[in-house]
């Protein structure tokens, strides 16, 4: 048998549940343990007391006869047979020990005394020793006890037997029916996690932190609600201390947001530090309640089946109350019993008394009482459920209360949880609604952010780059500190991949500040401090994943001298890159795109009277359209990489001012158009490496002008002789192909500096070679050469001198005629190194640490 406390226990949930249990099913709760009561005190008495006593009814005096025994007429007289009748104790049969007697419908109940026989001798004795009462009815004592157990079950309504045990089991089902929302598996891990996030927001510290840095800040959108906050319920307490000195006290009055009446926190009405412990959580609760939000929005599970559970309880209660009305009356303290045993006793009819049925009746009564009041208050839920959309949830009243202004609107079953910790306490609702708040979680990042990046943090990640220049990197931040801004003497700032970043107008404070890098950081700026980056900005990287994420304020940027694009630019909506607004940036001279273009965009044209470079950097993508290069006549320098150019561009040869032209990792495979390069005066640069040029052809000759020329990484299998012709040659690079021979015409490259031959078949140094004294680097590594000349050491100039990779067994000692010549520069295999004379190498080894560009 189960104890009250177990029964209990169905009708129990957690304590942290309760903020979900609205009035009504905590009133619903309370009667289910009423009624819970009531079927186990029924139930108790039932087992304990509950029996049924029957008499036999007796003849009639009519049918009298029938029923006496021979030799007897009057049923009243005394039976001589029955009289002398005796038990095997002696006692007479006739005397009915628990004292019942007999009952006829026609004679009343009354003592009546056998008559006596003057035949018996000893009667007067038996008179005297015992004189018994009551009528006769020849049963005895286990007789009796059989007839009261037929009758129970025959004669006895089965609601007067079962109730008790009915009344059990329908409150069990109600009360298993009221908190199954709580026991159900798929809902229960979500009301879990709903109490658990709702009891952090509500003691987290942040709420009224926040609460008050927003009022401070919108103190004059706060006096506009003066007279809405005095509408507040009175529940929600709006101040913190009476008398508070603090200035922040009236706002957060009007916000209606002072929540913490248990746990006071101390306010600061300017900027409050956050403990790192505290942000921690903070940020923690943002980020639980926004994948919650996705998580519970998505299904209504939870609404209906509270919708359910309210409709079967409502059921429930309509069927108890029908088909218990009909009973109360068949509750009744006498009943008539017909056992259709009269073989075993001798007696047809027996009238029965139930000793419970007044009990039963009140306790039944009592308990249609409580059921319609459950009943009635079922009926209010369902009214309440359907009477307002609860799928959904406005957080309006916070928002006009507060400066979060921002506060999304709920659905599904996020909105059904929100409205039944309203009719608990609608204080956690607000509380909640400040951790769905962009604003406020941006506010939190930017406390904590400060909190932890000082002035003296920041210092320390300063340093200088390639150009000498200060520089501070930001990664990964969750905003950009406010003493990045007293860094006046930096020069270049990179924030990457800092989604919420924000220029205020501090940054005016940094006038040493020239370029800027946004990568994947689509960084907002004030007004003030957007006057600024346009007078002094001068180099702007930009690197993003979509062209959206370019902000606007880039484009007019009108003192910008660089500007670097670096992301997506040709999708689905290319008409909407946004280049068309380069046109307010007048002052643009060097222009980097690196895409996935498919035609240079014509709005690009917008900057060409006064941009002097274009470097275009393809993803692989090829470049069709190139038609916009022709009106962009003041071009000095133009980059073309991994286009998948076939041909050099006859857009090209249309930038008379072109100086270099670099097309470097492309699919060109012959140059033949290049004679065209000889109307562009003053190209001196052509860099067409990384591609599959197989020939130079011989009218490289008339570009008369050119001073480098790269060819490295093609397919080059000789020199020709035109090349030779270009006096004014100063670098020429052919690394990396297939070249066996170094014709004797490269001693005319009188102004050749940089020789690289690196990485082809070259076998033989000719003499001529040596005639070009100005070279200061000459790469000869990896290939096939086996002596270097003595000659060598006519090159005086030499700083550089690369060797490594070829079939070399040992060094000319005039290598110790190249006076700028040092060991740095020298890329040779060591065992070569130790061939060279002492001297030699005393003198290769002075200045060892010297620096060069290119070296080891």
């Amino acid at each position: 048998m189960f104890t009250l406390a177990e029964v209990a226990s169905l009708n129990d949930i957690q304590p942290t549940y309760r903020i979900l249990k609205p009035w009504w099913d905590v009133f619903m709760d309370y009667l289910a343990v009423v009624m819970l009561m009531v079927a186990i005190f029924a139930g108790t008495m039932q087992l304990t007391k509950d029996q049924v006593v029957c008499l036999p009814v007796l003849p009639s005096p009519v049918n009298s006869k029938a029923h006496a025994p021979p030799g007897n007429v009057d049923v009243t007289t005394d039976i001589p047979k029955t009289e002398a009748a005796t038990d095997q104790d002696g006692r007479a049969t006739n005397d009915i020990s628990f004292g019942t007697s007999a009952v006829t419908p026609d004679i009343p109940l009354r003592a009546t005394y056998p008559r006596t026989d003057p035949t018996v001798p000893n009667q007067e004795a038996k008179k005297e020793k015992k004189d018994p009462t009551g009528r006769k009815t020849n049963l005895d004592f286990q007789q009796y006890v059989f007839i009261n157990q037929m009758c129970y079950h025959l004669a006895l309504p089965w609601y007067s037997k079962y109730f008790p045990y009915l009344a059990l089991i329908h409150t069990i089902i109600l009360m298993v029916s009221s908190n199954f929302w709580f026991k159900y598996p798929k809902t229960c891990s979500k009301v879990e996690h709903f109490v658990s996030i709702l009891g952090k927001c509500f003691e987290s510290p942040w709420t009224t932190k926040a609460l008050s840095e927003t009022a401070c800040e919108d103190s004059e959108e706060n006096k506009q609600r003066i007279t809405g906050a005095q509408t507040l319920p009175k529940h929600v307490s709006t101040s913190s201390d009476e008398g508070s000195p603090s200035a922040s006290t009236p706002m957060i009055q009007k916000s209606g947001f002072k929540f913490s009446a248990e746990k006071p926190v101390i306010e600061v009405p300017s900027m409050t530090i956050l403990d790192k412990k505290d942000g921690e959580q903070a940020k923690a609760l943002f980020e639980k309640v926004r994948k919650f939000r996705a998580h519970v929005e998505d299904s209504d599970l939870i609404y209906k089946l509270y919708v359910v559970q309210t409709v079967i309880k409502t059921a429930k209660f309509i069927f108890i109350l029908c088909y218990t009305a009909n009973f109360v009356n068949a509750i009744s303290f006498e009943h008539v019993c017909k056992p259709k045993v009269e073989h075993l006793t001798g007696y047809e009819v027996f009238e029965c008394t139930h000793n419970m049925a007044y009990m039963l009746k009140k306790l039944l009564i009592s308990y249609i009482s409580i059921i319609c009041v459950y009943g009635f208050i079922c009926l209010y839920t369902l009214f309440w459920l359907f009477r307002i959309p609860l799928k959904e949830y406005s957080f309006e009243k916070v928002r006009e209360e507060s400066s979060f202004s921002d506060i999304p609107d709920v659905k599904n079953d996020f909105a059904f949880l929100l409205h039944m910790v309203d009719q608990y306490d609608q204080l956690y609702s607000k509380r909640f609604g400040v951790f769905l708040s962009e604003v406020s979680e941006n506010k939190l990042r930017e406390i904590s952010l400060n909190h932890e990046w000082t002035f003296e943090k920041l210092r320390q990640h300063v340093s200088r780059n390639a150009q000498d220049k200060q520089e501070l990197h930001l990664f990964m931040l969750s905003g950009v500190p406010d003493a990045v801004f007293d860094l006046t003497d930096l020069d270049v700032l990179k924030l990457e991949l800092i989604p919420e970043a924000k220029i205020p107008a501090k940054i005016s404070q940094m006038t040493n500040l020239q370029e800027l890098h946004l990568c994947h950081c689509p960084a907002k700026v004030e007004q003030t401090a957007f006057s600024f980056l346009r007078d002094h900005l001068r180099c702007l990287h930009v690197k993003f994943t979509d062209v959206a994420e370019i902000p606007a304020w880039v484009y007019l940027l009108k003192n910008l001298r660089e500007l670097y694009l670096i992301g997506n630019l040709n999708s689905e909506n290319n008409k909407m890159i946004g280049l068309e607004s380069l046109r307010e940036l007048r002052h643009l001279k060097i222009l980097h795109v690196k895409s996935n273009l498919t035609k240079v965009p014509s709005n690009i044209t917008d900057v060409a009277p006064h941009l002097t470079k274009l470097v275009i950097h393809n993803d692989g993508t090829k470049l069709l359209v190139l038609n916009s290069l022709k009106k962009m006549m003041n071009v000095a320098e133009l980059e073309l990489q991994n286009c998948e150019l076939e041909r050099i561009p006859h857009a090209i040869f249309s930038l008379s001012n072109l100086q270099e032209l670099d097309l470097k990792s492309n699919s060109i495979r012959t140059i033949e158009e290049i004679i065209s390069f000889q109307h562009l005066k003053r190209l001196t640069c052509l860099k067409l490496w990384h591609n599959k040029i197989v020939t130079i052809p011989p009218s490289i000759t008339h570009v008369k002008n050119l001073e480098s020329l790269y060819f490295s990484n093609n397919k080059l299998e000789s020199l020709p002789v035109a090349v030779f012709s270009l006096q004014k040659l100063r670098c020429l690079d052919v690394s990396y192909n297939n070249i066996s021979m170094i014709p004797i015409e490269i001693g005319l490259l009188q102004n050749l500096q940089h020789l690289h031959i690196t990485g082809n078949k070259v076998d033989v140094l000719p003499k001529q070679l040596f005639k070009c004294v100005k070279l200061r680097t000459l790469n000869l590594g990896q290939n096939c050469i086996t002596s270097l000349p003595e000659k060598i050491g006519q090159l005086s100039q030499l700083t550089q001198l690369e060797l490594k990779g070829n079939c070399l067994d040992r060094l000319p000692a005039q290598l110790g005629q190249c006076r700028l010549l040092k060991k740095s520069g020298l890329v040779v295999e060591d065992h070569l190194f130790d061939t060279l004379p002492l001297e030699v190498k005393e003198a290769l080894n002075q200045d060892i640490n010297v620096p060069f560009a290119n070296g080891i």
